[in-house]
């Protein structure tokens, strides 16, 4: 795996895993929940990912990436069958796919041209245009998440006031490493 490719596949994976966590805290009735008329609950989001994943990522090389099969406007809907557990079977397929195909690229193939929605791009600006896709709606769960959960939500980065420890341990961990240790 290349180095860009492997960064891409850490950050998309960081991503992931931030919203794993925060829908974790979520009951179903926050899960389903949305803030106002007009925006989405997280499990819209999920939807929509799982959506737009599977879409862009099924043979990404080899075929535009949305697909003739894909209902986009209907991932903005819940619909009978839209289960929290099917929504996130859904959602684990969606990023198995991603990780499948990021495992499978080459330095060769970041340069090779790739559609979506019948626009040529790279491989290189495909990969980048996903990963701000993902981490911009994960970044919307994590916010939603926090909202639903009140007090009973459990930072799932650097707390807030613990900013120095953190960093002092960061550096001692590092030093470790480099063997700099006094």
């Amino acid at each position: 795996m290349t180095g860009y490719i492997a960064c891409t596949t850490r950050e998309f994976t960081h991503y992931k895993r931030l919203a794993d966590r925060a829908m974790a805290v979520l009951d179903d009735r926050a899960f389903f929940a949305a803030p106002g008329p007009e925006t989405n609950s997280v499990a819209i989001i999920v939807k929509h990912i799982a959506g737009n994943l599977r879409s862009r990522w099924t043979d990404f090389l080899t075929t535009d990436g949305e697909k003739p099969d894909r209902d986009r406007d209907g991932e903005f809907e819940l619909r009978a069958g839209d289960t929290r557990a099917a929504l996130l079977a859904a959602w684990e397929s969606g990023w198995s796919r991603v990780f499948q195909t990021l495992g499978a690229l080459t330095d060769e193939d970041l340069g090779r041209t790739v559609q979506v929605r019948w626009e040529p791009q790279t491989v290189l600006q495909s990969v980048q245009r996903q990963l701000g896709h993902a981490a911009w709606h994960c970044g919307q769960i994590v916010l939603l998440a926090r909202h639903y959960a009140g007090d009973a939500w459990v930072p799932l980065t650097i707390p807030r006031g613990e900013s120095a420890a953190f960093n002092e341990e960061a550096m001692r961990a590092a030093a470790l490493r480099e063997g700099n240790v006094a």
